[in-house]
């Protein structure tokens, strides 16, 4: 799930927008979001990961049209007709809240996530990728990125040459495996905005001779395929996607190659396992950030 950059200062009043939909409906409702929020974050809205809560920020009054259209369209395709729910946000201060909430993310023993508003010189002791401050996945904070960062540090030393980034969000990591690896990434993703923030992101932080940086639906991706077997694939999702996708993983992963898997939840990671075991992979580590778990798996060779 990809990050939203926090844009530009807002003068104007400020409303924040929700919403609450079952998990396969995320996509066409953050979607429908997207159209008018400069800010998009996903939340888990319940114990068992169902229900997601949607939060967006935008202008008040802007593009109302638009966005009522969008919601109109997600409603008819998903059949949910969720209810959109508003709520004034103070405009003063927003932005340098925002800022506040963002330090500097130290990540497993090599990484750094650091927003474009610290200043000073970098931790040289660290390789150090940079992003704007975002209310979502992939700006370091949240346990399955962490996860995932953490597991690609085990796993580095098989020096993997082949490297997808399947539903790469900001980027961030394909970007780590870059500069850990020195490898180029191919990062796809299903949301053209999360396609052209990981380009920009990748070109802020000199990566953009690695990163081929492709929209595309999933393992359907023509680009995908070509490139395909690959030797480490990352897949920071969702658990239900996770799991039908699993046939096409293990389909698309070399002998000896590794899965890193996140965005689940601790008490989901045996119902995602389950249905790569069936397609004969096997669990390596499981680790755990708070009450996220990140799934190394391997293909026997």
């Amino acid at each position: 799930m990809a990050p939203r950059s926090i844009g530009r200062r807002h003068a104007s009043a400020l409303e924040t927008l929700s919403i609450t939909v079952e998990e396969e409906y995320v996509p066409l409702f953050e979607q429908a979001l997207m159209c008018v929020c400069e800010t998009v974050g996903i939340f888990e809205a319940d114990d068992e990961q169902k229900y997601w809560r949607l939060e967006g920020v935008k202008d008040i009054g802007y593009k109302e049209d638009e966005l009522e259209s969008a919601l109109a369209v997600a409603r008819l395709l998903t059949g949910c007709d969720a209810e959109l729910v508003r709520e004034a946000t103070e405009a003063e201060g927003w932005l340098a809240r925002t800022y506040e909430s963002f330090p500097q993310q130290n990540v497993g023993k090599r990484f750094a996530i650091r927003g474009t508003h610290l200043h000073g010189a970098p931790d040289q002791s660290r390789l150090t990728i940079t992003l704007d401050a975002g209310i979502a996945f992939g700006s370091g904070e949240h346990g399955s990125t962490r996860g995932c960062l953490r597991a690609l540090e085990m796993v580095a030393y098989r020096q993997p040459r082949h490297i997808l980034d399947m539903g790469c969000g900001s980027g961030i990591l394909a970007m780590a495996a870059a500069k850990l690896l020195h490898r180029p990434i191919l990062a796809v993703d299903i949301e053209p905005w999360s396609v052209r923030t990981a380009k920009a992101n990748a070109r802020l932080n000199g990566q953009g001779n690695l990163l081929d940086c492709r929209f595309g639906n999933g393992w359907n991706t023509n680009q995908v395929r070509v490139k395909a077997p690959y030797d480490l694939v990352f897949a920071n999702i969702l658990a239900r996607p996770l799991c039908r996708m699993a046939q096409s993983l293990a389909l698309n992963l070399a002998p000896n190659g590794t899965a890193i898997l996140a965005g689940l939840l601790y008490t989901q990671a045996n119902m995602v396992l389950a249905a790569h075991r069936r397609q004969g992979l096997v669990l390596e580590r499981l680790l755990r950030e708070g009450d996220w778990a990140t799934l190394i798996l391997r293909k026997r060779g």
